[in-house]
């Protein structure tokens, strides 16, 4: 069954939840190797993407996203307004006039968000961003569709991989944004970014 924009609307919806919940969570791991605000600005952001939410609740999937991708980028600071409004406004450019998605529409809505998130963050796999979460979850995630998994089944495995990538930067040396700069001493720290990807996943999953 294709996804509708309602479950896109019902996705964010949950995502704001989510990220509201665990605001508190994000910004201690934000405080050793950050600005100690990932969760209080992400959970600002969201904030505000549900204000903006019913003004497009009747327009095509891609529209709903590139709206939460110039609001995210309007009112979160540091690295992650940039990066998140990125991947939302490049996931609603692979998602443009569409009302209904297919599981390849997922998928390249997906990797379109990673691929912005990496353009515009110059970020791989192994420095300690939020691309260790989300790159293995869209390998796995493709990986289980082209097997023939249901979508709910794909993306359950999708973010148990994200879980994975998300707890495998605690060892990592971060060498991009603000953590680079403590050098050896971000060793031993699970990175902010991965983890709110890793939510924003969940959320995706129901």
């Amino acid at each position: 069954m294709p996804v509708t924009t309602e479950q896109v609307l019902a996705w964010l919806q949950r995502s704001a939840a989510i990220l509201h919940e665990h605001r508190d969570y994000l910004t201690q791991l934000d405080s050793p190797i950050g600005d100690a605000d990932h969760g209080v600005n992400m959970d600002r952001g969201f904030t505000a993407v549900m204000d903006k939410l019913p003004g497009v609740a009747d327009k095509d999937a891609g529209t709903i996203l590139k709206t939460v991708g110039t609001t995210l980028v309007s009112t979160v600071g540091g690295a992650s307004g940039p990066l998140y409004g990125t991947a939302f406004l490049r996931a609603g450019m692979a998602l443009a006039g569409k009302f209904e998605l297919q599981d390849s529409d997922v998928m390249a809505a997906l990797q379109a968000a990673l691929e912005g998130i990496i353009a515009r963050g110059k970020a791989k796999p192994g420095e300690k961003t939020m691309v260790d979460a989300l790159h293995p979850a869209i390998q796995t995630f493709k990986a289980a569709l082209e097997t023939g998994e249901p979508l709910k089944a794909a993306l359950a495995k999708a973010t148990e991989s994200a879980e994975q990538g998300m707890k495998a930067t605690i060892p990592m040396l971060a060498t991009k944004g603000r953590a680079s700069y403590l050098g050896e001493r971000s060793i031993g720290h699970q990175d902010p970014g991965a983890t709110s990807s890793w939510l924003f996943l969940r959320a995706m999953g129901g």
